[in-house]
């Protein structure tokens, strides 16, 4: 046992794995830090990946995974202060980087494998791991995309682009020849250099509200207040629409006549899009609700966000968790059909937060899509950083501009794979 211990727990794999893991991680706290530079990201990426490859230590590999994974993804434990378990944030972290840790050893043991009995380099394993990495997704989390590495680069987020660098790679290696790395040119990309400009018709009203303060009844008076507030002004300043971010009412909206009927008033001069609770005969569903020419439509998440809106492990562990954590939570229910409104002349499909990340809801290349979002759960982080990062990368994808008000973070509007921001 002491053997197979030490295979993993030695100070040249550790560094290794956390040198790697700066590598592949740095783009995003750059981003956060707002520095966009292609040339440090293309060479930081492409050298990240290089030494990956050319280690198929399974050490190394299983340190790689679990770094890259807190670096990308330590502040989902931000969520437990609000449920009063602070002192759980570290067992989640780790819990977070032994998750994708074991997923990167479990591609380098195949690998091996592979070449043992097939007699094929592990290294071309380990690049076609590398390539289909993305399709893992525990417990339905798909944030994961190493394609984001070179979506502020000179090279292309496409999947058969990615393949092209990765497999350039492993040729180099195995060639022992960095000539081969001349096929990377194959997945350069000229990218947009211009920022999208919002509509002057459209208004994006982002808030700052505590996840307490939310959901506390003496303060959603001043909260409906902010709200009237700005349609008001929008309303002044000649807009058609106005966007406000997911949950912005911390009630179940439809069983609220009063502020149903002064929002159906205030859609007689603009449409309001808005996000709110909705119950459906004992089942809560986390909505945005569209206020258009007096009349009003509710359309449900078709994605929820694993473990925040419902505990993806088996029913006796899940139920255990939620009254233990969620205080005897229920969990939220998806609908199947993905809803697409028209306002004017334009198409949008709707996201809620977690699915504006999600492929699902690209299906059929939506030209327009609005996206409402929470991020106070997980602020001050780089959680805003990385989901803006995913939305501009199926923007780039799917050709889809995202008009995306937000609770927590900067709202922004997304197209071509560039944002602007809204002040």
């Amino acid at each position: 046992m002491k053997i197979v211990i030490s295979r993993y727990f030695n100070t040249n794999d550790i560094t290794k794995g956390l040198l790697i893991s700066f590598l592949l991680s740095a783009f995003i706290y750059f981003e956060y830090f707002g520095i966009t530079c292609n040339f440090i990201n293309t060479v930081l990426a492409l050298l990240g990946l290089y030494l990956l490859l050319q280690n198929s230590k399974q050490g190394v590999w299983f340190w790689s995974g679990f770094f890259i994974a807190l670096l990308w993804f330590w502040w989902i434990t931000l969520s437990f202060r609000i449920y009063g378990i602070t002192w759980a944030i570290p067992f989640g972290m780790i819990g977070i980087g032994l998750i994708e840790g074991f997923i990167f050893l479990f591609g380098c043991k195949v690998a091996i494998l592979a070449q043992k009995y097939l007699k094929i380099s592990a290294l071309f394993w380990l690049a076609l791991f590398l390539l289909g990495v993305n399709y893992i997704t525990p417990f339905g989390f798909d944030w994961f995309r190493l394609q984001l590495l070179f979506l502020h680069s000179y090279l292309g987020v496409e999947l058969w682009q990615f393949g092209i660098v990765i497999f350039a790679i492993a040729l180099s290696i195995y060639k022992k020849n960095l000539l081969f790395l001349a096929f990377i040119i194959l997945a350069y990309t000229p990218h947009s250099k211009n920022s999208p400009t919002l509509p002057a018709t459209i208004e994006i009203a982002g808030t700052n509200i505590g996840i307490k303060e939310k959901w506390d009844e003496t303060h959603q008076i001043d909260i409906l207040r902010d709200v009237f507030s700005k349609i008001d002004s929008a309303i002044l300043g000649d807009k058609k629409l106005i966007i406000f971010p997911e949950s912005t009412i911390g009630r179940y909206l439809n069983k609220e006549p009063n502020i149903l009927e002064l929002l159906n008033s205030k859609s007689q001069d603009i449409t309001i899009v808005i996000g709110a609770l909705y119950w459906d005969e004992g089942t809560p569903r986390n909505s945005t609700y569209l206020f258009k020419v007096g009349d009003s439509t509710a359309m449900h998440k078709v994605v929820l966000v694993p473990f925040g809106e419902y505990n993806p492990l088996p029913k006796f562990i899940g139920d255990w968790i939620n009254k233990i954590i969620y205080d005897d939570g229920v969990d939220y229910k998806p609908v199947e059909k993905i809803s697409d409104y028209q306002i004017g002349e334009t198409t949008y499909r709707n996201a809620i937060c977690f699915e504006a990340t999600n492929p699902k809801m690209y299906a059929n290349d939506p030209k327009f899509m609005i996206a409402i979002s929470n991020n106070k759960w997980f602020t001050p982080s780089i959680e805003p950083t990385l989901q803006r990062l995913i939305i501009e990368y199926y923007s780039l994808l799917y050709g889809t501009t995202i008009y995306h008000a937000i609770n927590g973070s900067p709202s922004y509007m997304t197209s071509e794979g560039k944002s602007t921001f809204i002040e």
